[in-house]
C-alpha cells in the first residue's frame, strides 16, 4: 500500500488500498493501524482534509475498529494500571 506522509496532530502518513477498502494510518509514535471497510468518500474527504487530524478522530477513530500492524503499545495508557498497579 502506497502511504501518502502528511503531518497533521498525530498522524505521519495515511493510505488506502481500494481494492479491499483498507485505511491504513501511521502516528507520530510509530505505530501503524488498519481500518477495514472504510469507504472510498471517507478516503477521499481525510486525504484532501486541511484538517486531517480532527477528520481522522471523528469520522474514522470513533466509526471504526483499529488493527494495530505495527509499533509498542502505549506503555503507561492502560487506566486500570491506576487502579490496580502494573503487574
Amino acid at each position: 500500500m502506497e502511504m501518502k506522509k502528511i503531518n497533521s496532530g498525530k498522524l505521519r502518513a495515511i493510505g488506502y488500498d481500494a481494492r479491499v477498502r483498507m485505511l491504513q494510518v501511521q502516528l507520530d509514535d510509530g505505530s501503524t493501524l488498519q481500518y477495514s471497510g472504510v469507504g472510498e468518500d471517507i478516503w477521499r474527504r481525510l486525504s484532501s482534509s486541511g484538517a486531517a487530524w480532527s477528520f481522522y478522530r471523528d469520522n474514522i477513530e470513533e466509526e471504526f475498529t483499529a488493527k494495530r500492524v505495527s509499533g509498542k503499545a502505549s506503555v503507561g495508557n492502560n487506566p486500570l494500571d491506576e487502579l490496580f498497579g502494573k503487574p
